[in-house]
């Protein structure tokens, strides 16, 4: 009986105090959700802003998500500590231990904490953007998004790859498709009799021939050796990035057939064996 008589008193005394509490602190309760709720709101209306400002003025995609965000949450951060000083937390003390946890945190998660700061330096540094098609750490693909974290990329033939954000920044990075122009590196090899100035002429006219195959920079055909069974050809139009790989393919079929038709041969690798007897 006297266990419960002590529960019942003790009970009471919590209620006491909370209604302390709530007396001298419910209304600033009550305000600091509202500073809350309405900071909240006018955050992701200023995120909203922020984009569409960056945005009309054609800045990068990654580049305005990233502000964006960072103004939100840097938004929120001063609504959260003005919220919370409002029902008497001491906000230095607070901000001393989340410095003290972030600190823990930050020591257990360095790894993922490097891939986050690499990110926003591809982000602020830019050397791609999506879409574009590029070769990092061992790894072909277009790029479909770049995280805080990892790039995704996608292969050609269609394979999700993610790229730790420090491998990026730690390797050297080619952009393939940053440009709008590349040059079609293509080496056919001719018969040592064939006439090399004929076969040069058949090539320039399949070249002339194609609209993809841009006039300036002009294409080079050139000799680019003397090699074991052929003589070997350098042929290097250039056309815009998009044509690429099409006129690659169209070109070397192309070439193939009217090389055929103007009778100049494309050997293949030969070896001569010689076969000596000896008559006993």
């Amino acid at each position: 009986m006297d266990d419960l008589v002590k529960e019942v008193a003790e009970l009471s005394r919590y209620q006491e105090m909370a209604l302390t509490w709530l007396a001298a602190y419910g209304a600033q309760l009550v305000l600091a959700v509202l500073i809350i709720v309405i900071g909240l709101w006018v955050g992701r209306r200023v995120r909203s802003l922020a984009r569409a400002t960056l945005a009309h003025r054609k800045v990068d995609p990654l580049l305005v998500e990233f502000l964006g965000n960072l103004v939100y949450w840097a938004i929120a951060v001063a609504v959260l500590l003005a919220a919370i000083s409002r029902v008497g937390v001491d906000t230095t003390s607070f901000l001393a231990v989340v410095g003290s946890l972030g600190l823990a945190v930050g020591l257990a998660m360095k790894d993922n904490l490097s891939n986050v700061s690499s990110g926003v330096m591809l982000i602020l540094l830019r050397p791609f953007t999506l879409g574009d098609y590029i070769e990092v750490a061992g790894v072909q693909g277009t790029v479909k998004a770049i995280t805080l974290t990892a790039t995704v990329l996608a292969t050609a033939d269609n394979q999700r790859i993610l790229v730790p954000n420090t491998k990026v920044t730690g390797e050297i990075i080619r952009n393939v498709t940053a440009n709008d122009t590349r040059r079609i590196d293509l080496t056919i090899g001719i018969g040592y009799g064939d006439d090399v100035a004929r076969a040069k002429a058949v090539v320039a006219e399949v070249l002339a021939g194609d609209a993809r195959v841009l006039v300036d920079p002009a294409p080079q055909i050139a000799v680019a050796e003397l090699a074991d069974s052929s003589v070997n050809l350098v042929v290097r139009p250039w056309v815009r990035t998009v044509d690429y790989w099409p006129a690659r393919f169209d070109l070397t079929e192309k070439l193939k057939l009217a090389l055929d038709a103007a009778g100049i041969s494309i050997p293949f690798p030969q070896r001569e064996v010689h076969v000596v007897s000896h008559n006993n």
